[in-house]
């Protein structure tokens, strides 16, 4: 893969609401996108709606750069075995958030921190895990129109979080340096408050905005 050339993105779970809208969204951004599924059959039908492929979870792994995993919490470790074997030294996108359901207004970090350090621990040493993509409501991203919202992205390695702006910018959202893996915390719980604050206001999926200014006066 040459610096001109467009990584190949991998969607994981990309029949789900929040993976084939941002697979759709990086198709028509002009990424070559693999969509993955349980069932390939359905990856393939998805897949179709904006000129991708569709393939197993496994297999899309395998053909990917970057794999983005947009799954539920109660699947994740399960996906993460699956795929492992075919994320040696590619970076990984984890937009996993440990909902527990019912309560899924309420925080319920796992012990160990986050899904984000859980699935870095699960994948092992060769995978760069990163984060991002916790905030945003998966019905928004239908589509092509930009979004206001901010997406927070996490990660140890600093190119790989850049990698990862990049995609957010191509996926039609502004991206912000949140630091490192383990700071995901701080984002997969607030989206337990923000389906709160959708409930309490009525609100049609809140996001999130960064506001300040920075060292020469201008806005971030």
């Amino acid at each position: 893969m040459t610096e001109t050339t467009r990584p190949t993105i991998a969607v994981i779970g990309g029949t789900g609401a929040l993976g084939s809208g941002l697979a759709g969204r990086w198709a028509r951004a002009g990424y070559p996108v693999v969509v993955g599924s349980r069932s390939p059959e359905k990856a393939q039908a998805a897949a179709a709606d904006f000129g991708a492929k569709g393939a197993s979870q496994a297999e899309a792994a395998a053909m990917a750069d970057i794999v983005v995993l947009t799954v539920p919490y109660a699947t994740h470790a399960g996906v993460i075995d699956e795929i492992r074997a075919h994320c040696a030294g590619k970076i990984v996108i984890d937009a996993t958030v440990p909902l527990v359901p019912p309560k899924v207004g309420t925080v319920q970090l796992p012990a160990d921190g986050c899904a984000a350090v859980q699935a870095r621990a699960a994948f092992g040493e060769g995978v760069t895990v990163t984060s991002a993509f916790h905030n945003v409501s998966a019905h928004k991203l239908q589509g092509s129109a930009p979004i206001e919202c901010d997406v927070l992205v996490f990660g140890d390695d600093k190119e790989a979080r850049e990698a990862v702006l990049r995609l957010v910018e191509a996926a039609g959202l502004r991206g912000i340096h949140g630091g490192p893996l383990a700071n995901s915390a701080a984002a997969e719980a607030l989206t337990s408050v923000l389906i709160t604050i959708n409930r309490l206001y009525k609100v049609d999926g809140a996001g999130i905005r960064i506001v300040g200014r920075m060292a020469d006066g201008s806005a971030l």
